[in-house]
């Protein structure tokens, strides 16, 4: 019998705690690590970001650009260029979200716990998320829950084609109070910047 063919109810209880920690929040702030490793290509590049959290809207900056997301549209801004592009916000059961990360594991995934893991003074509940559709490239997405609080302190993306990504939270920071307005983008702070509507 496969590791995966059923759910397990403690891998459901430990989602189920850090899903509510999250939904209960108005809104947070976090600042994270990301890497990404390609086997095939060699590559392995690390960057920094920051996001802030706010029901289903979001705004990330990362590495020259940065993403905001009211719930209906986009903005994707590119430092480099001075250029936001807008579209529509339509998202999909593929797409794997800030704001989506804490409720992924409600549909169309299996979930398994596998270990306890210590590291430093904290002790970590790992949890597999594997998608019900095999024709998928996400076959697999590992989670690492704080014990304690019910925090994510990581998850980690694997494709078939070898790709990882790996997501870490450096430092939390739990209902900050932000105006939903911060999570449209205002172009009088970006002198000179281009404008491609692609709606």
């Amino acid at each position: 019998m496969s590791l995966y063919a059923q759910n397990d109810a403690k891998a459901l209880k430990i989602l189920d705690a850090m899903s509510a920690k999250y939904k209960d929040m108005p809104a947070f702030k976090a600042e994270f690590k990301y890497s990404i490793e390609s086997a095939n290509s060699g590559v392995n590049e690390n960057f920094k970001g920051e996001i802030i959290v706010k029901g289903e809207k979001f705004r990330l900056k990362l590495d020259g650009q940065e993403i905001i997301n009211d719930g209906n549209t986009v903005w994707t801004y590119l430092a480099e260029d001075n250029e936001v592009n807008i579209s529509d916000y339509e998202p999909s059961e593929e797409d794997i979200t800030p704001s989506k990360i804490y409720t992924i594991y409600k549909k169309g995934y299996k979930y398994v716990f596998l270990e306890e893991k210590k590291e430093g003074n904290f002790i970590y509940e790992v949890v597999d998320l594997i998608p019900e559709k095999k024709d998928k490239q996400i076959f697999k997405i590992r989670l690492q829950v704080n014990k304690k609080d019910k925090s994510i302190k990581n998850w980690k993306i694997f494709e078939k084609s070898g790709n990882k990504y790996q997501y870490t939270v450096t430092k939390f920071t739990p209902n900050v109070k932000v105006d939903d307005k911060y999570f449209t983008f205002d172009k009088t702070l970006y002198q000179g910047v281009e404008v491609v509507d692609l709606r």
